[in-house]
C-alpha cells in the first residue's frame, strides 16, 4: 500500500545531486507535499513523458478567488480615498477660517501659528495600493505525476526502506543461535 501520493511537486535544492535516472548533477528536485519521498531530476527527464507527466493547474478557480480578493480590496480602497478627500476639505476649511479670523495686521504671529500646526498635522497619507498588486498571489510549484513504471520504482524502493527498518527492530528481540556444539 503507498504510503503517500503519485504527486510530486518541482522545487529546487541549494546542492546540486546527481539525477534520479542518468545520475547528471541537478539542484531540481520533485518532492511530495510532506516531503515523504524527493527524487533529483534533471530538466531533460522532466520534458519526458516516460517519466513525469505535468499537471496544469485549473485557472478558473484562481481567477474567481483573485476576482474577490479585488472587488473587496476596491471597495475598502474607496473608503480610504473618501475618507482622505473628506479630511483634507476639512483642514482645507479651518484653514480658510483660521486666515479670515488672523487678519492681515498679524503677519509675523500667523507665520509662527502656521510653522506649528504645520508640525501637529497628521503625517502625510500612505500612498494608496493597487488594487491588483496588492494582494500577493502564491507562488505555486510545477505539480508532475510520474509514470507508472517510475512509480513503481519509488514504492519498491519505501517498501525495501520499511522492510529493512523492521528488520533491524525485530532481530534485537530474537533468540541468538548456539554457539558451542553440546556434547
Amino acid at each position: 500500500m503507498a504510503t503517500f501520493q503519485n504527486l510530486y511537486y518541482k522545487r529546487t535544492a541549494a546542492t546540486a545531486k546527481s539525477c534520479y535516472m542518468c545520475y547528471r548533477p541537478t539542484t531540481t528536485v520533485l518532492a511530495t507535499l510532506n516531503t515523504t519521498d524527493f527524487l533529483y531530476t534533471c530538466d531533460g527527464h522532466l520534458t519526458d513523458k516516460g517519466f513525469a507527466t505535468r499537471i496544469e493547474a485549473p485557472k478558473e478557480d484562481v481567477t474567481k478567488e483573485a476576482k474577490k480578493v479585488t472587488d473587496e480590496e476596491i471597495k475598502r480602497v474607496r473608503e480610504e480615498w473618501e475618507e482622505r478627500q473628506r479630511k483634507k476639505k476639512e483642514k482645507e476649511t479651518a484653514e480658510k477660517d483660521n486666515t479670515k479670523d488672523n487678519g492681515t495686521d498679524k503677519g509675523k504671529d500667523k507665520d509662527k501659528e502656521t510653522s506649528p500646526s504645520a508640525k501637529s498635522s497628521p503625517p502625510p497619507p500612505t500612498p494608496v495600493p493597487v488594487p491588483g498588486s496588492s494582494a500577493p498571489i502564491k507562488p505555486t510549484h510545477d505539480r508532475y505525476v510520474l509514470h507508472r513504471d517510475v512509480w513503481a520504482m519509488r514504492l519498491a524502493e519505501h517498501k525495501k526502506r520499511r522492510q529493512t527498518l523492521a528488520v533491524k527492530e525485530v532481530a534485537p528481540k530474537l533468540p541468538v543461535a548456539p554457539r558451542s556444539t553440546p556434547l
